[in-house]
C-alpha cells in the first residue's frame, strides 16, 4: 500500500486545528455598512432588489445605525437622496442638505460610530451623472470645485472620513487641498481608485435613485478589461494623498484587489456591491445555495485577496454570525 509522506489532512482533522491554522480571519471590524437616507419622517421604504435594506428617513437612520453599532459594526457609509435635484447637485453642498443633517443627527445620537460619506454628485443631479455636464459628458474640472465644497460641508457636519467615488481625474488632490486649507487635515480620504463600469450596480441605482437619465458612465468609470490601468489610477490617488484605496466591485475584481495590496502595501478597501449582494439573496431565496455559507465564503474571498475593509450590505448578518462564535 502506498502511504503519502505529506498528509495535508492532518491540519484539517477537527474544528480546533482548523481554527488554529486558519489564514484569513473575518471580524465585524472589517465591515462598513452602507445606508440610504431620504427626506421625511418615519420613512422605511424597502428596496425590492436588496432584501433587508431600505431607504430611511433621518429618524429611522439613527435607529438603524445605533442597532448596527450595538451589533459590533463600527463604521457606516452614507448615501443621500435629496428631496429635489438640479444640474449641479446643490443639495450635496448645502450645510442643511440631507447628508449634513444626517451626520449631525448621528453624531449626537451615536457619537462612537465612525461616519464615512460618499463624495459624488450622481445622487443629487437631475441628470444622474457624477458632475455638471458639458454637452453630454461630465465636465471634469468643474466637478472638482464642487467636490471641494461638498467635502467641506460634510466635514463641518461631522464626517470622520470622506470617500470620493466619481472617478474624476484629480479628485483626491482637490479634496485633500480643500480639507487641509479648511483645517480638516485629520480627515482621511478613502478613494474609489479603481471603480469599474460594471453591470453589478443595478440594485444600487434603484436604491440611490441615481441612474443616468441618458448615456452611461463609461467615459469616467474604468473598462472592466483593464488591470494595469487600475494600478495607474491607484498610484495617482496615492500620490495625491489618498489614505485608503478602494476597488469596486469586489468579487469580479479579486485580482485587482490583490495587485493593489501587493503594489502599494497600504490600507485597501473593497466594495461588495449591490449586484453581488442581490445575486446571493436571490439564489438563496430559490434554495439553490446555502445563504449564510455563501455569504461568509464571499466575504472571506475578498479578505483573502487583500482587502482590509469591506463595504458590504451583508455587514449586519455577517456580524451576527461572527459574534455568535
Amino acid at each position: 500500500m502506498i502511504k503519502p509522506f505529506y498528509r495535508m489532512r492532518r491540519l484539517r482533522k477537527n474544528p480546533q486545528i482548523r481554527n488554529m491554522v486558519r489564514e484569513t480571519l473575518l471580524s465585524p471590524n472589517d465591515f462598513i455598512l452602507p445606508f440610504f437616507v431620504v427626506e421625511g419622517d418615519g420613512i422605511d421604504k424597502p428596496i425590492s432588489s436588496m432584501p433587508g435594506h431600505s431607504q430611511l428617513s433621518i429618524d429611522n437612520l439613527v435607529k438603524a445605525a445605533r442597532e448596527a453599532y450595538e451589533a459590533g459594526i463600527q463604521s457606516i457609509i452614507l448615501f443621500g437622496i435629496p428631496g429635489s435635484k438640479d444640474a449641479i447637485g446643490s443639495d450635496s453642498m448645502d450645510k442643511d442638505g440631507i447628508i449634513c443633517r444626517s451626520l449631525r443627527a448621528l453624531k449626537e445620537a451615536v457619537p462612537e460610530l465612525y461616519l464615512i460619506t460618499d463624495v459624488c454628485l450622481c445622487e443629487y443631479t437631475d441628470h444622474g451623472h457624477c458632475g455638471p455636464l458639458q454637452g453630454h459628458d461630465v465636465d471634469n474640472d468643474a466637478t472638482l470645485a464642487l467636490l471641494q465644497k461638498q467635502v467641506i460641508v460634510q466635514a463641518e457636519s461631522g464626517a470622520d472620513m470622506v470617500a470620493p467615488s466619481g472617478m474624476m481625474d484629480g479628485m483626491v488632490g482637490a479634496i485633500r487641498e480643500a480639507l487641509d486649507e479648511s483645517g480638516f487635515e485629520d480627515i482621511p480620504i478613502m478613494s474609489y481608485a479603481a471603480k469599474f463600469a460594471s453591470g453589478f450596480y443595478g440594485p444600487f441605482r434603484d436604491a440611490a435613485e441615481s441612474a443616468p437619465q441618458f448615456g452611461d458612465r463609461n467615459t469616467y468609470q474604468m473598462d472592466p478589461a483593464n488591470g494595469n490601468e487600475a494600478l495607474r489610477e491607484a498610484a495617482l490617488d496615492v500620490e495625491e494623498g489618498a489614505d485608503i484605496i478602494m476597488v469596486k466591485p469586489a468579487m469580479p475584481y479579486l485580482d485587482i484587489i490583490r495587485r493593489v495590496k501587493e503594489d502599494f502595501a497600504m490600507p485597501t478597501a473593497a466594495y461588495q456591491v449591490s449586484g453581488e449582494f442581490a445575486m446571493i439573496k436571490a439564489a438563496a431565496a430559490n434554495d439553490w445555495i446555502d445563504h449564510d455559507r455563501v455569504m461568509m465564503e464571499s466575504l472571506l474571498s475578498i479578505k483573502r485577496a487583500g482587502a482590509d475593509l469591506i463595504l458590504t450590505y451583508f455587514a449586519r448578518e455577517a456580524a451576527a454570525i461572527l459574534n455568535a462564535k
